[in-house]
Parts: structure tokens; sequence; C-alpha cells
């Protein structure tokens, strides 16, 4: 099989695609032929070995064999399925997590992966376990419901998007922030109110919010606290400019230990790559509420392009890489 690889840590221009000997799933897992697999800030930090504090987990002078080839998210079809594995057979759709989807065939745990929903493409299939997954069990975690006001800061990007049509989907009154080229994306999904983050102030609403999802913002929090109502809930979805060894995770860090002490609760969210939990998307996904948004769909050998995109901060919605297109 073919497959994008990288040998040590880096940018794009050390990644290079490679034949490689066909995956066989283990117990527990299914062999899937890769149709499309997308990118995101995960793929990136991978890629060059950052923040500094993942080496232990990633391998510390290089890539360890399983994140040599980069990508997670996969949509694609069952070639094999392995012992112990009941409910999916040889040609099934199927879309999930697996180490190193930027393969033309990858294995994962039958625990990692669901039946994408009718109507989808196989890059949009792709599109939705991440991303998609972070947005749901952040929303399902914050416990929004009906009547609520929800603020959504970063609200253009792959999980934003999707954390602005499920916080509509659960009823709640959605104020998206977004930069000048993502406000349009933010309203066709449906937000009530948009904010300019290049202008207008995190409280220009002039309203208190129940809870504000923050992606990647570095806001500082007391910023964050300030718009919330008193029992609000401040959910905290990634950063991105804390440096090389932390890369800011030490601010959501400090936001869950802060919590047990305040009246708003302070959450670090942590995505888990469930089986299970994109079964609930999907359900969500199938009745049109929430459709995955594709900035940029590039072929297999320019998938370099497609992460050079995602890493300027250019993506509006999720950027995939079509790997097999008969899959």
């Amino acid at each position: 099989m073919r497959a994008i690889v990288q040998d040590r840590y880096g940018g794009t221009e050390q990644l290079h695609v490679v034949d490689l000997p066909d995956p066989v799933p283990g117990e527990g897992e299914v062999l899937v032929r890769v149709g499309a697999a997308a990118v995101d800030r995960g793929t990136w930090h991978v890629m060059t070995g950052t923040p500094l504090l993942a080496r232990p987990g990633l391998g510390f002078r290089a890539p360890r064999a399983g994140f040599r080839t980069p990508g997670r998210d996969f949509a694609g079809t069952v070639e094999a399925v392995g012992p112990g594995v009941a409910g999916w057979a040889v040609g099934d759709r199927v879309h999930g997590t697996a180490n190193g989807s930027l393969a033309e065939l990858v294995t994962t745990s039958a625990a990692r992966i669901a039946h994408p929903p009718e109507g989808l493409s196989a890059e949009e299939a792709a599109a939705l376990p991440v991303s998609g997954l972070t947005a749901h069990q952040a929303i399902r975690g914050a416990g929004v419901t009906e009547g609520q006001r929800v603020l959504v800061v970063g609200s253009s990007g792959g999980v934003g998007h999707f954390a602005v049509q499920l916080a509509r989907a659960a009823g709640a009154r959605v104020t998206a922030m977004a930069g000048p080229d993502g406000a349009d994306l933010a309203r066709r999904l449906g937000a009530d109110h948009v904010l300019d983050r290049t202008r207008d102030a995190i409280g220009a609403e002039g309203v208190r919010y129940d809870v504000v999802l923050d992606i990647a913002s570095n806001r500082p929090r007391r910023e964050l606290r300030r718009v919330l109502t008193e029992r609000g809930t401040l959910v905290c979805i990634g950063t991105e400019n804390g440096g090389r060894f932390t890369a800011g995770l030490h601010h959501s860090v400090a936001a869950a230990l802060l919590s047990p002490f305040v009246r708003q609760r302070l959450v670090m969210h942590v995505s888990k790559e469930l089986g299970a939990d994109l079964e609930e998307l999907d359900a969500i996904v199938a009745t049109g509420a929430v459709r995955p948004v594709l900035d940029l769909v590039a072929p297999f050998e320019k998938a370099a392009t497609a992460i050079d995109h995602l890493a300027a901060g250019r993506a509006r919605g999720k950027v995939v890489v079509t790997v097999s297109p008969s899959a």
C-alpha cells in the first residue's frame, strides 16, 4: 500500500510517499481501505513533534513507528475483519479514527468506528470523527439545553463550525466569534449573532452566556469568565500560542485547577475517540441539523498542501485529503 510518512519532526517538506506492507487486523480490529482522511491541528502537532511535552508519547528524537504516518480521521470501506469483531463485514462503509490515516489501508479498533450517515461523501464522512467528536462531547459535557445562550469563540474552524451547529441543534441561542473571513460562514451555520474578533470586544453583545466554548483562542481566562453567568460553564478546547514546550496547554490546566474554588465551572476538554459517541453524532447529522463544511479537498499527492493550508490558519471548516477515490 502507499502511505505518507515522515522520518523526523519538521514541516511538510519532509513528508514523502512510500510503499509499505499491507497491515493485518488483529484481535478486535478491522482493516479499512481509506477513501478520504481529514487533517487537523493534531496532525500538525504530531508532524512537528510539538508541544515538547508530548514527546514521551510521540518519540523523543523522531516519531515512533505508530506516528510515522500522519492523520487520524478516515472514511472508507472494510477490507477485512479481525478475530472477535462483530457487527462489521467486508464492504461496509465506515468512518472513525486510526493512527496514520494518510495511507491506503489502516487497521483500527472496532470500538473507534461507526457507520457514516447516508448521503455523505467519503470526504464529508472523514471530516466528522476528530473535530465533530470534540465539539459533540464538549456541547454534551457542558449540558447545553434549549434556551441557553452559548458563545463559540473560534467558530469558523474545524471544531468551531461543528460546535455552532450542535449548539443550535440543542436549542441554544448561539453567538459566534470569528475573524472577518469567517463571519459569513458562522451566519450560514445558524449563529444568531456574530462578533468580529478583530473589532468587537468579547462582551460586545451585552449579555451573559450560560456556556462559553473557547477554541484555541488563548484569550485571558478572566476575560472569558467575565461574560459567563454566575454559574456558567467555560470549556477550554485547545490552545495554540503557548510556546514549544506546552503550546498553551497550561492555560487549560490552570482553568481546570481553579474550577473547584469558584462558582463557575471551568473545564479542560479532552476529546475521546469513541465509536459509540460517533454513532450519537452521526444520528444528529442524519437529521440534517449538522453538516460538515469542506474548505479544501486535496488529492493524496498534495497532502502537504492541505496541512500547510491548515497550519496557516486559513481553514474555514475542514481540510480533507482524498486517498482512494473508489473506496
